[in-house]
């Protein structure tokens, strides 16, 4: 059940699956993507704020136009998808949950996580250098 009408969110999913991110809705799909053995995954946990609006997102957008990006870019939404996203978070409970926030998993364990507080009170493209940053750390290789 989410938390937020339909109509309020739908906008926000359809500005992440524009960028060609894989939503999961259930527990069972971020389990699949994150399972060792699947590569490089980016799990960004969406968000209804304003700085998921005009940080976050704008960040992600930007940062898929590098050459180097993970195997698989995923996303949760917070207070819609609450059972999927739940599951994400507890693959990184040694962080305090956060919305938005990204987290970079190599061979299921995470390598990376950008916390709302790294997010806010910045711009897109700091998002984006951080974003880009992680995948030039561990995706490249």
């Amino acid at each position: 059940m989410s938390r937020y009408p339909a109509e309020f969110t739908e906008p926000m999913r359809g500005e992440i699956q524009a960028m060609g991110v894989r939503e999961l809705r259930t527990p069972e799909e971020v389990d699949a993507v994150l399972k060792p053995g699947t590569g490089t995954v980016l799990v960004f946990v969406n968000s209804v704020c304003g700085c998921a609006a005009g940080m976050a997102r704008p960040g992600l957008a930007l940062s898929m136009e590098s050459p180097v990006k993970p195997d698989h870019v995923v996303t949760v939404f917070a207070g819609v998808d609450m059972e999927a996203t739940a599951q994400a978070r507890s693959y990184f409970e040694d962080y305090p949950p956060s919305s938005p926030q990204a987290a970079l998993f190599k061979d299921g364990k995470v390598v990376e996580l950008i916390q709302r507080h790294h997010i806010e009170g910045t711009s897109a493209t700091a998002v984006r250098d951080k974003l880009v940053a992680a995948h030039e750390k561990y995706c490249a290789q």
